[in-house]
């Protein structure tokens, strides 16, 4: 190798070795000029919450609702699966007051799905998806029925949700709320609702009542007995199904006791089941 070769070759090595410390300078002044400024309270929030990422709070994980609660755009007590210890300790963060806490709880709006007609037997991965995209929208005659393969017992993290009797059943006081059996029923037959509700609507058939009387044993017939009979008027029918409104339910169970085909289901006030040996 010439002395002009070996020249050439430490020059371009001295002019890369260069660019390179330029570039690099200049990237770490952009990122010191334009690095996003966090608050250190989302830090705090974050370790308080619980980590669960479920999205019962209504954002997409714990770092999202955290962002929410110190930018304002979110209360303090929506983490469902805190509860109140966890909005107590987030409001402590933030320097407010936590207010009341709003329990809910997942209720799975159908009881008869082991009751109701076949199409077929289903032989098949066990998951509720996959047989609702089967042959026929899967085994059951009932479109609206609980297929009970337990794909949204396998979703729940507190083990709250069984399947009994080919139906999905839910255990009110594991429940977090977290939601996620919500998003694994491809039916969306789960729905949230307060830990104080008293009375359920087992049922989410839209049928008329001459087809849900051949299809199942104990779906809403829409016949209106249950309204008739609510005192407070919380009771109405919607396209051929019983719908209750909580906000005028004082649970007194006369729609349980008047539904013929044991579709409404009915839960001892709260106080009482705290009060329960």
């Amino acid at each position: 190798m010439t002395g002009n070769e070996t020249f050439t070759i430490v020059a371009a090595l001295i002019a890369i070795g260069g660019l390179g410390a330029l570039f690099g300078g200049a990237l770490s002044a952009a990122s010191k000029k334009f690095a996003v400024q966090t608050d250190e309270r989302e830090d705090a929030i974050i370790k308080i919450l619980p980590g669960a990422n479920c999205g019962g709070c209504g954002f997409q994980g714990c770092a999202a609702y955290a962002h929410a609660v110190v930018s304002g755009a979110a209360e303090v007590s929506l983490c469902t699966v805190g509860g109140a210890e966890i909005a107590q300790e987030i409001a402590e963060v933030m320097g407010v007051t936590a207010g009341d806490v709003r329990r809910i709880v997942a209720y799975v709006r159908c009881t008869g799905a082991a009751d109701s007609e076949r199409k077929y037997d289903y032989i098949g991965l066990e998951d509720c998806f996959s047989a609702l995209n089967s042959i026929g929208g899967g085994p059951l005659e009932c479109r609206f029925g609980c297929i009970g393969l337990g794909s949204c017992a396998r979703a729940c993290p507190y083990d709250a949700v069984t399947i009994e009797s080919g139906v999905a059943r839910v255990n009110r006081e594991l429940c977090k709320g977290c939601s996620k059996c919500v998003t694994a029923c491809p039916k969306r037959l789960i729905t949230m609702m307060d830990y104080g509700a008293k009375s359920f609507v087992g049922c989410s058939s839209r049928s008329k009542g001459a087809v849900v009387r051949k299809l199942c044993g104990t779906g809403c017939l829409g016949d209106g007995l249950c309204a008739k009979n609510c005192p407070g008027g919380a009771i109405s029918i919607v396209d051929n199904l019983a719908v209750i409104d909580y906000s005028k339910c004082d649970g007194c169970g006369k729609c349980a006791e008047k539904c013929i085909r044991n579709c409404i289901e009915f839960a001892p006030p709260v106080s009482r089941v705290n009060l329960l040996p």
